[in-house]
């Protein structure tokens, strides 16, 4: 594939999601650029979701429906099925900014001599209506690296499009939180980091790192301390509550 014309493999991990996936499947087949391979990865679900499967598979690369360990082994056998350029991981719910998100992705990429490792961008929290409510309060910084997430995840997870061949799998120890550590670790390997300065993605706001709220804490302090050294993840967390205060 030529280098402006990257493959991005769009990752979708379902569970008893009937509820919410047709909107992310439409947003992905809606993409106006043409060379994407969608993927949906399910655990097995007893609602509707395999019916929505199976009405949009037109739609649909590659897709299977078994039982995982969860979240993340489902997104590990998901970045398994990919032969894409990128990877990126679309939630049952979540949806891109608009048709032409992926298009502005490999606009911005111009100029540049060849594809960088990470591509990021802002993202948007809406409701389970679709509706807008804000910007993500944790902004991308101009120059991402993997220090910057020292002062927490600043790019949320489904704006974060990494390299296909520098990612490794997510690390099932963490059951809410493996996704900071992978990209993380991924960033770690990267050596050019590309900021599209495009609001990329549509979020529903309660995750299940949200609904988990205590655990995922607990999970990304550790992931910290394992990254950046306890102290400056102590240190850091008094500034995070700090923060929090002050912005009351």
């Amino acid at each position: 594939m030529d280098k402006l014309q990257p493959l991005f493999s769009i990752i979708t991990v379902t569970y008893n999601a009937d509820s919410c996936l047709e909107e992310t499947i439409l947003s992905v087949s809606e993409q106006v650029y043409p060379y994407v391979e969608y993927i949906v990865v399910d655990g097995a679900s007893k609602d509707g979701t395999l019916a929505l499967i199976h009405k949009y598979s037109k739609n649909i690369a590659k897709w299977k429906s078994e039982p995982d360990k969860g979240l993340y082994d489902a997104m590990n056998k998901g970045m398994k099925m990919a032969t894409g350029d990128y990877l990126c991981f679309l939630n049952a719910g979540d949806q891109f900014y608009d048709s032409l998100t992926l298009q502005k992705i490999v606009d911005s990429l111009m100029g540049l001599r060849e594809l960088p490792d990470i591509i990021y961008g802002h993202t948007a929290l809406v409701n389970k209506e679709g509706q807008f409510l804000r910007m993500r309060r944790l902004a991308p910084p101009e120059n991402l690296s993997w220090k910057s997430f020292k002062q927490g995840m600043l790019v949320c997870h489904q704006a974060f499009f990494a390299k296909r061949s520098i990612t490794p799998e997510y690390d099932l120890a963490y059951r809410f939180s493996a996704d900071q550590d992978w990209c993380i670790r991924t960033m770690k390997k990267a050596k050019v980091l590309h900021n599209t300065h495009q609001t990329l993605i549509r979020y529903v706001s309660e995750g299940m790192s949200t609904k988990n709220r205590r655990a995922s804490l607990q999970e990304r302090f550790s992931i910290m301390a394992k990254h950046y050294g306890w102290l400056s993840t102590i240190l850091y967390h008094i500034w995070f509550v700090f923060r929090a205060v002050i912005k009351r």
